[in-house]
């Protein structure tokens, strides 16, 4: 079996909902991100590229239901290279790397471009067809930015809550509280700002042309637990009972947009690209469980591909968990039983931001840079997925210096 390798990954800056990047269409976005990763391989004959596979959760407006095939277009790469489009929500780009890696692994090809993108600023709403011509009746617009919409009358209603309360559910079958859950939130972000002032996303963010957004935009340095407790819940009113709720805006990652891109190849995809690459693709996961506690999911899809890379918990180093929560990323890293400390060491979700269809190539990306920078071996990416699902990645550093 053919190894699979990172070569090389990058992304806009994160805009925040109705921000930066609110201007810039999805597939502008793609385009971008797909044409400067391809560019930073100075010797690729583009010709070259096998695929392009990128993750988008929403499709419905001007992704124009198959966001890479248009990407790839629109960046000017050769008309032969197929793309197609993955969506398992939040996951989708994580999918889309996974998918890529498979088809490295069997042979079928040996470099593929894999993205994600999502403008949740331009989300569309959309209007239900009738069952009948000439209703007399009103028809409500269902936003497509987040969540369910048009739901099937079948689906249990606890499966079916907002993604705000499934988390609050979450929470308090784990007992995560509403300070813990600020104080992760406010170490996110201070760690995301620290992060961009020491230089470490300089190599991973490739700015949007004519915006003037140069970094995360949702990013506050200087938050603290004492500010953040402050805000009032969104999903639950407060209450000094136990049913109350605890997920603030500020505990929460934001509506956001943005997009990301890397290249994963064979062995031989060295010398098509003029550089060694990242890490390897050394272990892959999928779970699933009830709807309502998806924030839960990537436990098992973590232990999964740990298990299928040989490796356990003890020799992990890195940790890069997509905070879509800090309640779910709190009851995740519990689970593990691992040092929080070796979590999203530049920020996650919470501060960056969290434009679906692109945060899977973001914590990739961030984990093999953080390795890279460490010179340590392993490293897990893993990503909650509404509907109750989880993914997960493991890494190994090929350029390692220590375990």
């Amino acid at each position: 079996m053919n190894q699979a390798y990172l070569y090389d990954a990058l992304r806009t800056p994160f805009g925040k909902f109705g921000g930066g990047l609110a201007s810039v269409r999805p597939d502008d976005l793609a385009a971008h991100v797909l044409s400067a990763v391809v560019t930073r391989a100075l010797q690729l004959d583009t010709g070259l590229i096998d695929e392009v596979i990128f993750g988008n959760a929403n499709g419905a407006g001007e992704e124009n239901r198959n966001v890479a095939r248009m990407a790839t277009l629109l960046a000017g790469l050769p008309l032969s290279i197929p793309g197609t489009t993955v969506n398992r929500l939040c996951g989708s780009s994580l999918d889309a790397a996974i998918i890529a890696s498979r088809q490295i692994n069997t042979g079928e090809a040996n470099l593929i471009a894999i993205g994600g993108v999502e403008s949740m600023s331009r989300a569309p709403w959309v209007l239900p067809k009738t069952d009948k011509p000439y209703p007399a009746g009103d028809l409500a617009l269902a936003s497509t930015t987040l969540g369910w919409r048009l739901v099937n009358p079948a689906m249990p209603g606890e499966w079916t809550v907002s993604l705000g309360e499934a988390t609050e559910r979450l929470r308090e079958r784990h007992g995560i509280s509403r300070e813990r859950q600020d104080e992760f939130a406010a170490k996110s972000h201070n760690l995301a700002d620290a992060a961009w002032n020491a230089g470490h996303y300089d190599h991973q963010v490739v700015p949007v042309p004519g915006i003037e957004l140069l970094r995360d935009e949702s990013i506050r340095p200087g938050s603290t637990a004492l500010k953040l407790a402050g805000l009032k819940t969104v999903f639950r009113p407060e209450s000094v009972s136990d049913d109350g709720g605890t997920v603030t805006a500020g505990n929460a990652s934001p509506l956001s947009d943005g997009a990301s891109a890397a290249l994963l190849g064979s062995e031989a995809a060295a010398d098509m690209l003029g550089r060694e690459p990242m890490a390897r693709i050394a272990g892959r996961g999928a779970s699933a469980l009830e709807p309502q506690f998806f924030g839960f999911a990537p436990v098992e899809a973590a232990n999964i591909a740990l298990k299928r890379a040989g490796i356990g918990w003890s020799e992990v180093a890195a940790v890069e968990l997509n905070e879509a929560f800090a309640a779910q990323s709190l009851a995740c890293i519990d689970a593990w039983r691992i040092d929080p400390e070796v979590v999203n060491a530049w920020g996650g979700a919470v501060a960056i931001g969290h434009p679906l269809g692109a945060s899977g190539i973001r914590i990739l990306g961030t984990l093999a840079a953080r390795l890279q920078a460490s010179g340590r071996r392993w490293g897990v990416a893993a990503i909650c997925i509404g509907v109750g699902q989880g993914l997960a990645v493991v890494l190994e550093n090929v350029n390692a210096t220590r375990n």
